[in-house]
């Protein structure tokens, strides 16, 4: 019989209004050991306020460098259940679709073999099994593939790519997400499963300036759809929406965050020279206003938490590409390899890529990687271009 805990501590954090983990570990823990025991190591490191887990430094499965993550207790003889309790990251599809059927089929594998907890999703977009024995790592692996799920990254490899739901439900894509994430997760196989760079990689795909995956603050390289042509209007709409109790006025033209919009109470003006594809008129109005016909993706680098440094947001890296063109798309992962051979012959350990281009300057790095700069790879939109364009010999002799 498992050991029974008493747990008065983690009983407080069920109270309230909200869902608590609690909650589910101990619905796990009635027909699972390991969550059994988690829930007494949980109950003793409140109240001694003191982790008693510890990395796992390198485990997995054979061939792969990552997504395993491992990690044991240092008390194992008093918790032996949970003397192993390794992560497993799960690549998602595209999209984060799935029928009942694949579903459940990660749920049974999962019982079988692990604790039975999961995390739907992580930050990275990965299906997340928490806590298994090293001796079921290769049974799981090989019951994912055969249902045709495969790991996710972790360490310092290319992570797990993750995208909006794009055309699958959304009107706003302004580019195939889902198809986009595929290919990338497709092509760079190695990248994604052999640890080989000096830290995280990240692509997110967001099929709009509404960014529902949060690339531009998350992702090394975010891929954001846009459209370069006016924001189309439909002036009858537009009132329609003020008779409904709208106010145009204060809710849509004063939050234009580029004042580039006049409403004389009959009419609606957008200057789409100065728009900055914010989005906000378009989901406050959205059977007035939509994007452009001519969309594709701003391609932004370096963003990241605050793990090592401190955060830092997306930068422009190219303003508009028609990802969905074949040979655009190529164009784009050719320059990706380049920036990721820049970066690993010249970062240091543990430096994001964006924690690079701080250190060695924007310019040096466009300069490395073999791209020109242009006035749109700004730090803030319309305001600190951090880049200082230098004129070469030939420009300087045609001023003179």
């Amino acid at each position: 019989m498992p050991k029974e805990y008493k747990t008065p501590m983690l009983d407080e954090l069920e109270k309230g209004p909200w869902p608590s983990f609690v909650k589910e570990i101990k619905l796990a823990a009635k027909k699972n050991v390991m969550s059994n025991d988690l829930l007494g190591l949980l109950e003793r490191s409140y109240n001694e306020r003191l982790g008693h887990w510890k990395h796992g430094g390198i485990v997995g499965v054979f061939g792969y460098g990552g997504g395993v993550i491992g990690r044991y207790t240092d008390l194992p003889e008093e918790y032996p259940e949970i003397s192993h309790f390794h992560t497993l990251r799960i690549n998602q599809p595209s999209g984060w679709f799935y029928t009942t059927e694949a579903l459940r089929t990660l749920c049974d594998i999962w019982d079988r073999h692990g604790s039975g907890l999961t995390n739907m999703h992580g930050s990275t977009g990965d299906i997340i099994f928490l806590g298994t024995k090293t001796d079921e790592l290769e049974p799981i692996f090989k019951e994912l593939t055969e249902a045709g799920f495969d790991l996710g990254g972790s360490g310092s490899d290319m992570r797990t790519p993750s995208c909006c739901v794009g055309p699958g439900r959304c009107e706003w894509a302004c580019y195939d997400t889902l198809q986009r994430c595929y290919d990338i997760t497709m092509k760079y196989q190695d990248e994604l499963h052999r640890p080989a760079f000096p830290y995280k990689w990240k692509f997110k795909f967001s099929g709009c300036p509404n960014d529902c995956v949060a690339a531009i603050a998350r992702a090394d390289i975010s891929i954001i759809g846009t459209w370069k042509d006016d924001i189309k209007m439909d002036q009858a709409e537009v009132k329609k929406y003020a008779e409904n109790g709208v106010d145009i006025f204060n809710d849509v033209v004063l939050n234009c965050p580029a004042k580039c919009m006049k409403y004389d109470g009959d009419k609606l003006e957008i200057n789409n020279n100065d728009c900055r594809r914010c989005m906000h008129c378009i989901n406050v109005m959205p059977k007035a206003l939509r994007p452009g016909d001519d969309k594709g993706a701003i391609v932004l680098i370096g963003a990241k938490a605050p793990i090592v440094e401190g955060a830092l947001l997306s930068s422009v890296l190219i303003p508009f590409l028609n990802i969905d063109d074949d040979e655009e798309f190529e164009d784009f992962c050719d320059l990706v390899e380049e920036m990721q051979d820049v970066w690993c012959e010249e970062g240091k350990n543990r430096e994001r890529v964006g924690e690079f281009i701080q250190r060695v300057g924007m310019g040096n790095f466009l300069e490395a990687v073999g791209v020109e700069p242009i006035p749109e790879m700004i730090a803030y939109p319309r305001d600190n271009p951090y880049i200082f364009f230098e004129m070469d010999e030939d420009e300087e002799e045609e001023e003179e």
